[in-house]
């Protein structure tokens, strides 16, 4: 069975947003650090190469894979901010509705600047998939 890639590490993200190029993504990124570890009460780990990721579950499924992901997290990525949040609770698509320019994914909530959307209902977004998540 393959092995997990998204693991935590001891890596710095500190040393890791220093890297991000792009100064918009840099600082949103040092931003949504802060948000996140706010509003989780976890601290932010490096998981893998490129997430930073905030409290963990344990998740596995029927094929027998099983393994261990943040509770939520981003990534600053090339093109925008990808955020890595629970999306299974009722407010979800309302809570979009509200957010401003954004695209989603299967899995993931695409941002290119933190200018460009609600703050608050980002925030909300966050505490609604915290208390949605596996261990909320």
């Amino acid at each position: 069975m393959a092995k997990n890639k998204t693991t935590e590490t001891n890596a710095s993200v500190e040393d890791f947003l220093q890297a991000v190029p792009d100064e918009t993504r840099r600082s949103d990124g040092r931003q949504l650090l802060a948000w996140m570890e706010e509003l989780s009460g976890f601290p932010a780990k490096l998981w893998g190469p490129s997430i930073i990721g905030f409290g963990s579950y344990h998740y596995k499924y029927a094929s027998g894979h099983e393994g261990d992901m943040p509770l939520i997290g981003f990534s600053p990525r090339k093109d925008s901010q990808v955020l890595y949040l629970f999306q299974g609770f009722p407010e979800w698509e309302e809570l979009l509705a509200r957010l401003g320019k954004h695209k989603t994914s299967k899995a993931c909530l695409y941002i290119k600047k933190l200018s460009d959307i609600d703050i608050a209902v980002l925030k909300q977004l966050i505490t609604e998939s915290l208390a949605h998540s596996s261990n909320g």
